[in-house]
């Protein structure tokens, strides 16, 4: 009986997953469409779905990525230096990130930003630093 259950959440689980590949690839479609018009080119419609399958396929890599870095961190929630981290090979998109991560951080309210326990290694030699200047 456990089997039963077992294979209807199987198929559950292998529907949704294909719902959302499906939707994914016509969002990814319609994005290289309006782009490719936008820019006065045409795509054949073999070479779009090849684009995305490619993009969805790279999306699971990543989000299989994005969990592993959060499990060696010791965290269960991904984060955006997770994010950050797997953007590492690509220094305009990791920059990009580091600048949109900056912005939230400049607007979100003083005192809802979280304080952290420990000092880093940087933060304790600006320390000492400090304390030797001080006369």
């Amino acid at each position: 009986m456990a089997s039963d259950v077992e294979r209807e959440e199987e198929e559950e689980d292998e529907s949704v997953s294909e719902l959302l590949r499906d939707r994914f690839r016509l969002c990814s479609i319609s994005i290289a469409e309006a782009e490719a018009k936008q820019n006065g080119m045409e795509v054949s419609q073999p070479i779009m779905a090849c684009i995305s399958d490619l993009a969805f396929k790279y999306t699971q890599q990543l989000a299989k990525d994005l969990e592993l870095f959060a499990q060696h961190g010791g965290r269960k929630v991904v984060n955006m230096e997770d994010v950050i981290l797997a953007a590492h090979r690509n220094d305009h998109l990791a920059g990009s990130l580091r600048s949109f991560r900056n912005d939230l951080k400049t607007k979100e309210p003083q005192s809802d930003r979280k304080r952290k326990k420990n000092l880093t290694k940087e933060d304790k030699a600006a320390v000492d630093v400090l304390h030797m200047a001080d006369p």
